[in-house]
Formats: C-alpha cells, sequence, structure tokens
C-alpha cells in the first residue's frame, strides 16, 4: 500500500509540473506572437511614414528646388527606416529619420507659399498622426518585449524557456530619445 502512495504522489507532480509546463509553454508562444504582432504595427507605420515623404519631398521641391542636400538626407533616411529590420536598426534609421524632418520643415518655414499650400498641410498633418502612431506601436511593443523577457527570466522558467527556443527580445529604444520626444513642428 506504501508503494502505491509513493507512486500516486509522484505521477501527481509529474502531472502538476507537466500542466506547468504545458501552461508555461503556451504563455510564452503567446507572448512571443504579440510581441512579433507588434513589431508588424511598427514596420507597418514606418512603412506609412516612408511612404508619405516621397509626397512631401516633392511638395517642398515646388518651392525650393535649390536645397538638394535636405531631398538627399531624407531620402537616404527613408531607405534605411525601410530596410531596418531589428529594433535596433530602426533605432539607428529613427535618428536619422528625424534629423531629416527637421531640416525639410526648415526649410519650408523659408518658404510662405510652401505653408499656405493645402498640399502641404495635408501631408504635414499626414506625417503627425503616423508619428504619433509609430509612437503608440512602439509603446505596444515595447510593453510586450517587457512582458515576454520577464517570462522568460524568473524562476523556474528560466531553467527550460531557453531550451524550448525563446530568448530574450530586443527593446525598440532610439539613441537620442529627445530627438523623438515629440512629432516633428513647423511653427508658422
Amino acid at each position: 500500500m506504501e508503494i502505491l502512495i509513493v507512486v500516486g504522489i509522484i505521477v501527481l507532480l509529474l502531472v502538476i509540473i507537466g500542466i506547468y509546463l504545458w501552461a508555461t509553454y503556451n504563455s510564452l508562444v503567446t507572448l512571443n506572437v504579440r510581441v512579433d504582432e507588434a513589431w508588424s504595427d511598427i514596420t507597418v507605420q514606418l512603412k506609412r511614414r516612408a511612404d508619405l515623404l516621397p509626397n512631401l519631398i516633392e511638395t517642398v521641391k515646388g518651392y525650393a528646388a535649390h536645397e538638394s542636400s535636405v531631398f538627399e538626407a531624407v531620402t537616404q533616411a527613408r531607405a534605411a527606416t525601410i530596410n531596418a529590420s531589428t529594433p535596433a536598426q530602426a533605432s539607428v534609421a529613427e535618428n536619422q529619420m528625424q534629423g531629416a524632418l527637421k531640416s525639410i520643415f526648415a526649410v519650408a518655414e523659408a518658404y510662405p507659399q510652401l505653408q499656405a499650400s493645402q498640399n502641404f498641410l495635408q501631408l504635414q498633418a499626414e506625417l503627425v498622426d503616423t508619428e504619433d502612431k509609430i509612437q503608440a506601436s512602439r509603446r505596444f511593443y515595447n510593453g510586450g518585449v517587457r512582458e515576454l523577457n520577464t517570462k522568460i527570466r524568473v524562476f523556474p522558467n528560466n531553467v527550460f524557456a531557453k531550451r524550448l527556443g525563446f530568448t530574450a527580445r530586443e527593446f525598440f529604444e532610439v539613441a537620442d530619445a529627445a530627438a523623438i520626444a515629440e512629432p516633428p513642428r513647423v511653427q508658422f
């Protein structure tokens, strides 16, 4: 009879451990998918901004054709943003993009006719809206990364999470946080 009790306890412990591993694995998969989805949201917003930039450049070019270095900087920043595939690359691209956008809006400030252009104003409003969406997407992504990284690092999950293929994810941090603290503004 004693052996049955010992076997029963061992089986019960194995079942509890199995249920724990199953639940933990499923929650790690869920968090991993959530982080992937959040990264996808960021890339969608970055692509939206990149799609707005050629229109913005063309609008400003019509008024300030001699500012070619500004347009080249925006084009290079746009390419870097589109080609970013990791949070670190996106962070570097964000810094380039913020500098380029400041330059193009500085050029726009020198042309009152451009500032009055309905097309320019609409593009500017869409760009500000997109910047807000990028910030919201970035916060959502970083929140998901925080949850996933915490779940992976806490005991006893840290014992087997790596063996199951889960690794800590990288936060989307921008090197110059002040540069992106708020969307680019044009003051008329």
